[in-house]
């Protein structure tokens, strides 16, 4: 995307998956670019070169041949920045993907979290993990020593809280490595333009990016958005992304632990590291929504609020936003986390025929004729089902030892969007476009490029130890 036209929300045509060499399944992607020339892209190359690939093709323009790996020292390093439960997960599947890998260096705030990822991973690994304690790097520019441990040809994985994605990315392509980043990406409208900016000097750099929209890589959604799009249902007119359950946990306050990593250890409870229930939580099932669509919200309204929870942090406990797209059909996104209420997780679309079931969650996944979903209507259930988590990761891995372009950082990022439009609908009350959203200027933790161990954190508590709630109506929050 242009940044000239980043005002303007995108066409259809960028967000589908299309079937490549059985298991795997690779992103479609519109961009273009050829990879630069340089000391990266010679690196890469001599990388190639020692792996023993065969040209696969005619070289590229670009001067950078197709080739696949089959050499001796074939090792793909791996970084890891972020070592939390989702953080260790994404090394694991990182370290079972196919061809030789090895993660070599670690970082996040918490050393207590690296030591307890460090022993879990090397418990299940072996020899596959070698991140002796100089490669161990605690601190808020622990992603930049541990990202420098990295060749061209490596792989680091992103997985701090949302808020520091944009920064972590951008210094991961500056350096040239390639990158798996977990949801979500950014919080706010200058951190999305952020990460669409770094995502289009990455693919001038032939760089490999997944997103960790896991969704998009089950088969089994591929599959239905496939038969959806196919007419099953006919005309789609309406889809609803639901996530509701029980309450996000919270962790009180640690002695000595000061307010920043006091914020930090519980994320998903601060509209600035999260970026709110909204975004981090309901992401997977609005993309699906808009995957469906094959097309992104021009506009939402909104609502939400705190009615039960009395954990001292920022956390709305339920929304209901309303999407609109060009077309004028709507997406409704309902989120929910309060005990002993109605829960539902997952998608369903609604045609001028007929329903579908899919996204994460949903435990009835088929299409159905009409709209009741009867066991006796179903007319489709999916073929084939796979482990999404461990996809992604071999999607990412195989275009790098094949070099097949991958860059996921356009649909990613735009997905975010989707979820800060709709908090940012819910907070002030008010309707919100596309374009608004995307060109905000309001930063939600200013300064957070330049964090340390002593700084303050962005949000305060008050006297009473209340943080600041938004208030529809009176909020700024675009």
């Amino acid at each position: 995307m242009a940044l000239a036209m980043v005002g303007k929300p995108p066409g259809k045509g960028t967000t589908f998956f299309q079937q490549t060499k059985g298991r795997l399944m690779k992103a479609h992607t519109t961009d273009k670019d050829k990879p630069a020339a340089g000391n990266e892209q010679a690196s890469r190359r001599q990388f190639l070169q020692r792996s023993g690939g065969l040209v696969a093709g005619a070289a590229l323009t670009s001067g950078l041949a197709a080739r696949s790996y089959a050499g001796e020292d074939n090792t793909i390093r791996v970084a890891l920045v972020g070592c939390g439960g989702r953080g260790t997960g994404a090394a694991a599947n990182a370290l079972s993907t196919e061809g030789p890998t090895k993660l070599v260096a670690m970082a996040d705030v918490f050393e207590s979290r690296l030591q307890s990822s460090l022993k879990r991973l090397s418990g299940q690994f072996g020899k596959q993990v070698d991140v002796p304690p100089d490669r161990q790097f605690v601190g808020f520019d622990a992603y930049r020593k541990a990202i420098d441990c990295l060749r061209a040809v490596d792989v680091v994985l992103l997985t701090t809280p949302p808020a520091f994605r944009p920064l972590h990315l951008e210094y991961a392509v500056e350096k040239g490595v390639n990158v798996f980043m977990e949801k979500s990406f950014a919080v706010d409208g200058p951190g999305i333009r952020r990460v669409l900016k770094a995502g289009e000097v990455a693919s001038k750099k032939n760089l490999k990016i997944v997103g960790g929209l896991n969704q998009r890589y089950a088969f089994a959604n591929q599959d239905a958005v496939r038969a959806v799009r196919e007419g099953m249902i006919g005309e789609v007119v309406t889809c609803w992304a639901y996530r509701e359950h029980g309450p996000v946990g919270f962790k009180p306050r640690e002695p000595g632990l000061s307010e920043l990593l006091h914020q930090i250890r519980n994320y998903s409870c601060f509209t600035w590291t999260n970026g709110s229930f909204m975004l981090d939580w309901l992401i997977h099932n609005i993309d699906v929504c808009c995957w469906v669509k094959d097309a992104w919200p021009a506009s939402a309204q909104g609502q939400g609020g705190r009615q039960v929870r009395q954990q001292p942090d920022q956390l709305f406990d339920h929304y209901a936003v309303e999407y609109r797209f060009a077309d004028g059909t709507r997406l409704f996104a309902q989120g929910r986390h309060m005990a002993n209420c109605w829960g539902y997780f997952g998608v369903i679309v609604h045609g001028a025929r007929g329903c579908a079931y899919l996204g994460e969650g949903t435990r009835r996944f088929g299409i159905y004729k009409g709209w009741l979903e009867e066991d006796a209507d179903q007319l489709w259930k999916p073929p084939r089902t796979n482990n999404s988590y461990q996809t992604e990761h071999d999607v990412l891995f195989e275009a790098i030892r094949q070099d097949k372009a991958h860059n996921d950082t356009q649909r990613c990022a735009y997905a975010a969007l989707s979820g800060i439009l709709g908090r940012m609908a819910a907070e002030s009350g008010k309707e919100v476009t596309w374009e608004q959203a995307l060109n905000s200027d309001l930063v939600l933790a200013p300064g957070l490029d330049d964090f340390t161990m002593d700084s303050e954190a962005p949000v305060k508590p008050d006297a009473e130890g209340h943080y600041p709630i938004a208030m529809p109506g009176f909020t700024k929050a675009f």
